[in-house]
């Protein structure tokens, strides 16, 4: 007998991001995986972004487009409406390969006593484009916290309980609210890592995250001195991450990370996918 498939709990946030948007929305559409609760919140923009969403609209649970205070903002109140077991976001400039949520929603089944677990990624150009693939390691609090945050945002999902236990996202986070997040969860349960391309990021100069590094290592520098005493000894940094680097690079390279090439049999969709330059 067949197991009902839990229910996944996606929202999408988008600002301005017509030209990626749709190439979102139907990587995540055409999935069909059967109890599917797709939110989209878009942040009133005027570039006939509400008019994509329109197209879509009979297949989602929620959209708006109006204004936002910011792309956090619009995730927690997108997670707000949301009612799954199973939580996730993709941003409007990324995708989620074929199959992924299958995957995540058998996993969360075969492990119950899992409450949040992330895949591996594929980095793409704004064309759509595979620049190189994210074939990541285990995850460890210490690498996370004194080297960076590696944990490929769309390919990671979680349980909703988990999310109510630590308080969801932190308005007060601009750019490092998932690392905030996944740190928050790291305090109070495992964090596991399932060895599948679950999604795409992209890369590209104009990107949230390319556009202000130094607001976001502010941030990043906040939940390390938050959730490391160490990380508040000025005088040990560079010893710890040096270390930190050290050991992500063993780790990494016994997952194969540094010799991984994008799957073959991807490739087609992502032509599919390609996003033509504006």
């Amino acid at each position: 007998m067949n197991r009902p498939a839990p229910k996944i709990s996606l929202v999408t946030c988008s600002f301005e991001q017509a030209r990626f948007l749709d190439a979102a929305m139907r990587s995540v559409l055409n999935q069909a995986y059967p109890n599917l609760e797709y939110i989209v919140m878009d942040g009133g923009s005027k570039d006939g972004s509400r008019e994509i969403i329109a197209r879509h609209s009979d297949r989602l649970e929620y959209w708006v487009s109006e204004p936002d205070e910011g792309q956090t903002d619009a995730l927690v109140r997108g997670f707000g409406r949301a009612s799954g077991d199973i939580f996730g976001w993709l941003c409007s400039d990324d995708l989620l390969l074929p199959g992924a949520l299958d995957l995540i929603g058998g996993y969360f089944q075969d492990h119950p006593d899992v409450a949040a677990v992330y895949g591996n990624c594929i980095w793409i150009d704004a064309n759509g484009q595979p620049i190189r693939v994210k074939r990541e390691m285990m995850f460890d609090r210490f690498v996370f916290l004194h080297d960076h945050n590696f944990v490929p945002q769309p390919s990671m999902f979680w349980r909703r309980a988990l999310y109510e236990a630590v308080g969801g996202l932190d308005i007060d986070f601009n750019l490092a609210m998932d690392g905030d997040l996944w740190d928050r969860f790291a305090s109070c349960t495992r964090i596991a890592h399932l060895p599948y391309y679950l999604s795409c990021m992209r890369y590209y100069p104009e990107q949230k995250t390319r556009s202000m590094q130094a607001r976001g290592r502010e941030e990043d520098l906040l939940i390390r001195r938050r959730s490391s005493r160490l990380a508040r000894l000025d005088r040990l940094q560079p010893a710890l991450r040096v270390m930190a680097r050290l050991k992500r690079f063993i780790s990494k390279a016994a997952a194969g990370g540094y010799t991984a090439r994008v799957p073959k049999d991807i490739l087609p969709w992502l032509e599919a996918h390609a996003t033509p330059g504006s």
